[in-house]
């Protein structure tokens, strides 16, 4: 038996039985999401060691009280963060006491007023709250820049003398707000707001209800997973069910400038749903889609339907954006107008236009430093220039890039665009496994976003399951019928790793230009099909262009993970006559 003084960080879930009756397995899940991304990590770089884990709670010692305090508040904060695009129903939040005592070390496990005093400050925090002890107070109050509450002395459940208590005043990040731009404000972000009216059941079937209020509900979830649109409640949209109703009044009186609105009809075994999304601003449709489906699984049908309109929706509301855009003068762009500018200017993949997005990218961090998605954008266009080759110190803009999706992890790993980047920072790290973990957060947090779902494709193809990848690939073209054409080069590349020459010559021969790469993969498809004559007219290409080129160069580019891919690319060059 060991007796040490040492600081003790009492922390439990709040509503842990009501969470684990709801949804166990959801529960669980985002437990452990947040153990292994923010909790652990951070008891880890304050040097905490963690002595007791319960299913809703624990107990970590630390060297230090400020270490425990510095751990205590990065915790809370960030789980601010991450809680905010999350139902209130489903948030998980803790409370938190730190206690500054003598401690029993036995059979590892930890024992002692010191402890106990702990889990009682704990018990008495507010929800989202760190409670400290006033031997805490007085070793921190001077070392670290926080405010403290003086709370007086507490009367302790079994602690037989109060307890002077302080809690740590948090710098918590305000709610989004989600109303209208303030007159003249040109700094803030004012993303697209989007209200889902219940779709109309036109069946004459009463019990069709379920299906139509899933489905519009479905929608709602789907589309409230994108961070780049602010979706209206269903409380507030569901007030206009079975109800007649202008659209312009409705939008309106919702603060919603896109509307989704729709129908179902039932007519024997098929179900037709129509989907059609309005511009309020001038009644304009700007996209309108129909399903017509066999009644076998109703379920599955609603499943269908929500990922398609979901994929679909975000891409014609971003061009319909960039066409009001267009007509602006870029001085009066706010912070995500200039994200939006920026994308558009990055899939057009030239290097002058890759120049202006960085412009624009970095204008909008400075009009709003704390938007996280601009961070990540920020990150993806500084990639793309160091991939294409178009800056003058290729590590130096790596390391930009890279610093740019850490940042945006910081300011909120709730978005499914910072998982992807940092999924594809892993890929070009060639750590594949990071890569996959990172992409599996991106597909938990948003499983019908194209961008996400194709890059699973091109992760499993370099992971050596290209058939797989191009499974994926493809349902990610068929969740956005409007996808880039880069996303054939991606296809091309996993049917070219899985030896379907004559599938990967048909993906690239869809894109409109060939890039380098590109055309080298299409010499080395001919090269393993011995198309001598088609191999070398695509080499003649690459060396007219590039009279440099050599294929190891190309070959470093590459991310496989199984050497027989690698070299099952550099024999297909050696066959067309690149070398």
């Amino acid at each position: 038996m060991d007796r040490k003084l040492a600081a003790v960080m009492a922390a439990d879930m709040v509503g842990y039985s009501r969470l684990m009756e709801t949804d166990e397995q959801g529960t669980l899940a985002r437990l452990r999401t947040h153990r292994i991304e923010l909790i652990d990590p951070s008891i880890s770089r304050n040097r905490g060691t963690i002595i007791k884990t319960t299913g809703d709670g624990m107990l970590v010692e630390f060297a230090s009280a400020r270490d425990a305090v510095a751990c205590a508040v990065e915790v809370q904060t960030r789980m601010c963060r991450r809680n905010m695009d999350v139902p209130e129903d489903r948030r998980i939040r803790f409370r938190i006491g730190v206690n500054l005592g003598d401690i029993i070390f036995e059979d590892g496990d930890i024992f002692g007023s010191g402890v106990n005093v702990a889990a009682r400050l704990e018990q008495a925090a507010g929800v989202g709250e760190i409670l400290i002890s006033s031997a805490v107070h007085e070793q921190v109050c001077r070392q670290m820049e926080l405010q403290f509450e003086d709370m007086g002395d507490l009367a302790l459940k079994n602690i037989s003398q109060p307890v002077r208590t302080y809690r740590v005043a948090l710098d918590m990040p305000a709610p989004p707000v989600e109303d209208g731009p303030a007159a003249g404000d040109d700094t803030r972000v004012v993303k697209p707001t989007i209200a889902v009216l219940p779709f109309a059941n036109l069946s004459g079937d009463p019990e069709q209800e379920f299906f139509v209020d899933g489905l519009t509900e479905d929608l709602l979830t789907e589309l409230s997973r994108r961070h780049e649109l602010f979706v209206i409640s269903r409380n507030s949209s569901f007030v206009y069910k079975g109800q007649s109703v202008n659209l312009r009044d409705v939008a309106e009186k919702l603060g919603a400038q896109y509307i989704v609105e729709g129908s179902v009809r039932k007519a024997g075994n098929r179900l037709r749903v129509t989907v059609q999304l309005i511009d309020s601003h001038n009644d304009a449709h700007i996209w309108a889609e129909k399903y017509d489906r066999e009644l076998d699984d109703v379920f599955a049908i609603q499943d269908e339907i929500t990922s398609a309109v979901v994929a679909t929706l975000p891409g014609r509301i971003e061009a319909s954006q960039q066409d009001e855009l267009s007509r602006k003068k870029p001085s009066n762009l706010a912070a995500y107008e200039c994200v939006l500018a920026a994308k558009v200017l990055h899939h057009r993949s030239t290097r002058s236009d890759n120049a202006e997005a960085q412009k624009l990218i970095d204008r909008a961090i400075e009009l709003d430093p704390e938007y996280a998605h601009a961070h990540a954008w920020r990150g993806c266009i500084r990639g793309q220039a160091w991939a294409l080759g178009w800056c003058d110190d290729p590590e130096a803009m790596l390391a930009k890039c890279i610093e740019s999706v850490t940042k945006a992890a910081a300011l909120d790993d709730n978005d499914a665009d910072v998982h992807r980047l940092m999924a594809a920072v892993e890929i070009i790290r060639n750590n594949l496994s990071r890569a996959r973990y990172h992409q599996e957060r991106a597909l938990s947090l948003n499983p019908n976003y194209d961008l996400v779902v194709v890059q699973m494709g091109e992760l499993l193809t370099w992971s050596g399951n290209p058939d797989e990848g191009a499974e994926w690939i493809e349902k990610a073209m068929r969740l956005n019928p409007h996808h880039p054409a880069r996303f054939w080069s991606h296809l091309g590349k996993a049917h070219f790793c899985g030896r379907h020459y004559e599938k990967a010559l048909d993906d690239f021969q869809r894109l409109p230009t060939l890039d380098e790469t590109q055309t080298a993969f299409v010499a080395a498809c001919h090269g393993w099909l011995g198309n001598q004559a088609d191999a070398q007219r695509h080499v003649d290409a690459i060396f007219t262009a590039n009279p440099e080129f050599k294929a190891e160069d190309l070959l470093a580019t590459m991310h496989y993970g199984r050497q027989e891919d690698l070299q099952h690319l550099r024999d297909g060059l050696e066959k067309a006559g690149l070398t």
